[in-house]
């Protein structure tokens, strides 16, 4: 996966994925340099619908280095490029009552930045532990596989 790519592994951890989508990002020519040398963490990312617009928050863009002029904020808020029926979606899937948007993780598409965005419901502690479970019965079967095969094949 290149460096480009900004992935969000807590949000999978934390959260059920129902939707996805995908947003442009609006963003400043150093914040743009800054992302493709990796220096963004949308860690604690996420987005929110305000007056019929999209908003991310929450996304860490380290100033790039380089930049001769003027250095944005890290922590700004950014508005998310949608159309109208994908916003109104959005917002009508967010009503719902433990349900947010959440950014999944920044990439690069025909030279532009996109955001790939999640209508997500928060799992609970016993969910995370059934995931924990299950990876490990997988990596065990896997294991028992392998070694069948090594041993008969």
């Amino acid at each position: 996966m290149p460096a480009e790519t900004i992935l969000n592994r807590k949000a999978l951890r934390d959260f059920h994925i129902l939707e996805r989508f995908e947003a442009g990002v609006e963003l400043k020519g150093s914040e743009v340099k800054s992302i493709r040398a990796g220096k963004a963490n949308i860690g604690d990312a996420f987005a929110r619908i305000e007056k019929g617009e999209a908003f991310l928050y929450g996304a860490d863009i380290q100033p790039y280095a380089q930049a001769s002029h003027e250095a944005p904020p890290t922590k700004r808020v950014r508005k998310l490029l949608l159309h109208r029926r994908e916003i109104d979606k959005l917002y009508g899937l967010t009503n719902i009552a433990g349900r947010t948007l959440v950014i999944l993780k920044l990439y690069w598409k025909n030279g532009r930045i996109k955001a790939e965005v999640g209508v997500a419901q928060g799992k609970e502690a016993r969910d995370k532990r059934l995931d924990l479970k299950k990876r490990a019965t997988d990596r065990e079967t896997a294991r028992e596989v392998a070694r069948f095969n090594r041993k008969h094949g």
